[in-house]
């Protein structure tokens, strides 16, 4: 079994930096999880390349 990826962001809202942990067992994946900051919703879309590399887009929960 695979360990989780580690991934630094920047909020949408804020711009501070955090580190999110990314399960590569799911290829792709789209979901939303507050800033660990100013607690704001973050729309993740992640692309796991794999068990050790994945691509991680944030986006503000209104943008399409």
């Amino acid at each position: 079994m695979s360990g989780l990826i580690e991934k630094t962001i920047h909020c949408p809202y804020c711009a501070e930096p955090q580190t999110v942990l990314i399960d590569p067992s799911v290829p792709e994946q789209e979901y939303i999880e507050d800033c660990q900051i100013c607690c704001r919703p973050i729309r993740f879309l992640v692309d796991v390349w794999s068990e050790d590399d994945a691509s991680v887009q944030v986006q503000d929960e209104n943008e399409v």
